[in-house]
């Protein structure tokens, strides 16, 4: 099922990029979202977890030369260290629900590194267009 969600999710998100122009967080970001939109805390997070390494390098950019491989190596590195700091001391620490855990700990980076290219707002906005029909698709074709 993930593996018809990724492949979805990259057929999608290169016909939003020729057709719309708009980027969707990276290739595969709409299809693991699209299997966790049951869980809309989940989501929350793992966009919440975005938003904040974006401006975190929009901060950094006007301080150190980012560009690029650069800036997308730091938002995966950012993403990874946040999320890991988020299970190890925040979810481990405080009585909170497992339902706030990012979806898993590249995707938030690669989600921010397009908000930084093309804005926060038309980002989220393309990310769960994206995830919403990845899973009306799986859901279309009897896989969830």
């Amino acid at each position: 099922m993930a593996e018809a969600a990724v492949a979805l999710s990259v057929a999608l998100s290169f016909a939003m990029y020729e057709g719309l122009g708009l980027l969707s967080g990276g290739m595969v970001s709409p299809g693991y979202l699209a299997l966790f939109l049951e869980q809309p805390l989940r989501v929350l997070s793992t966009l919440l977890q975005s938003v904040i390494v974006c401006l975190f390098i929009r901060w950094l950019s006007g301080r150190v030369l980012l560009y690029n491989r650069r800036r997308f190596m730091l938002a995966i590195l950012l993403s990874l260290a946040l999320g890991w700091a988020a299970d190890r001391f925040v979810l481990r620490l405080l009585p909170l629900a497992q339902d706030l855990r990012a979806i898993g700990h590249i995707v938030p980076g690669l989600i921010a590194n397009d908000m930084f290219r093309q804005g926060i707002p038309r980002t989220l906005l393309s990310v769960l267009l994206g995830a919403a029909l990845v899973r009306l698709a799986l859901l279309a074709v009897g896989l969830l």
